[in-house]
């Protein structure tokens, strides 16, 4: 069940490394052992500073008990310091030391003490600098393949904020090393605490199409320019999406359903398909700007592959007769192998938009 308070709450989890309680617990008895022995060495050094009430003598079992009983601020008296010396290692040392066994045996609260205001620190840090990010509202199947991809085509993982209603898969985006917002994204509140107003792309992945209608409009309203990307599960959703702010709308079901049919009718053209659609699995499809030197040139010149060119958003295909001639400013759809990349001897470095 998803708790609503939490949904009306947003709750921003950072990612971090975890200690076990086990090795926490250990941690804290080791210093305690540490400041103990530390003690215990100090008055045994100085023994001769110290008078044993029952036989005069301290001996190293001595010494333990009365590093023992001070630390822990027992002090039964029978063991005293007499000499100066004596008594200015206890000013300087052992009570120092009987204040930090005491915080290790307080541990507990204080480390929920400090944890919390770290962790309110690294949040209103992170808040002032993320910028250009990219927002992933919904983390289950669509979210999570969005992200892959995302991280593939060499996304950082710190540039990705998911927002997710169920605290459960918040937290598996954390572990993953990325933040996460627990919260509705309907609401602006969630979305501000996302810093949907500084993002850069915002993807809305969730599982019902009403949902994902709110989500675009809240978020496109609180960002005019980002670019927002949407997925639905029925085809007439999508002009809802389109007039909501959406840029581009996938839908999920006539989609594969789509794939099905293509992969009935000629199967090696569905399994070149789905090739495409994981990104760094083999085939990638790559956008990237018409270069200097192949500006005047035709599509098909080109060294890769081409599909298509996308001049004033509009998409030309490879056919169109308006690819004779390639512009400035124009961006070119083409297919590279990652395949061939990882398993191709390294050479010099090339311009990235191709050969003159």
């Amino acid at each position: 069940m998803i708790d609503p308070e939490a949904a009306r709450r947003p709750l921003v989890l950072l990612p971090k490394v975890r200690t076990g309680p086990l090795r926490a617990v250990g941690r804290r008895v080791g210093l305690a052992g540490l400041a103990v022995l530390a003690v215990v060495a100090a008055v045994y050094l100085g023994r001769d500073g110290y008078r044993d009430s029952a036989d005069g003598d301290v001996t190293l079992l001595d010494a333990f008990y009365y590093a023992t009983v001070s630390v822990s601020t027992t002090g039964y008296g029978d063991i005293t310091p007499v000499s100066d010396s004596a008594r200015l290692v206890n000013i300087l040392f052992v009570t120092p030391v009987r204040v930090l066994f005491l915080i290790v045996l307080v541990g507990t609260t204080l480390e929920v003490l400090a944890e919390r205001t770290r962790e309110d620190w690294r949040q209103s840090r992170w808040r002032a600098r993320v910028r250009d990010h990219i927002v992933v509202t919904g983390y289950g199947t669509k979210g999570r393949s969005a992200i892959k991809t995302l991280l593939t085509t060499g996304v950082p993982r710190d540039s990705i904020v998911v927002v997710d209603p169920d605290p459960r898969v918040v937290a598996e985006a954390a572990e993953a090393g990325l933040v996460g917002i627990v919260g509705d994204a309907t609401r602006s509140s969630v979305l501000e605490q996302a810093g949907v107003r500084r993002a850069r792309e915002i993807v809305v992945a969730a599982a019902r199409d009403d949902t994902a209608v709110l989500i675009t409009l809240t978020a496109r309203q609180l960002n005019p320019r980002a670019g927002i990307q949407a997925s639905v599960r029925e085809s007439e959703n999508v002009p809802l999406l389109r007039q909501s702010g959406a840029d581009h709308v996938v839908t999920s079901s006539e989609a594969a359903g789509r794939l099905l049919g293509v992969t009935t009718r000629h199967p090696n053209v569905g399994d070149v398909i789905e090739d495409l659609l994981d990104q760094g699995s083999g085939l990638d499809l790559v956008e990237r700007p018409v270069a200097a030197e192949e500006a005047g040139r035709p599509l098909a010149a080109l060294a890769e592959p081409a599909l298509a060119v996308v001049r004033d958003g509009r998409m030309l295909p490879f056919d169109h007769p308006d690819c004779a001639a390639l512009r400035p400013g124009d961006l070119v759809i083409v297919a590279r192998s990652s395949r061939r990349s990882r398993t191709a001897p390294k050479a010099a470095p090339e311009d990235p938009s191709g050969p003159a």
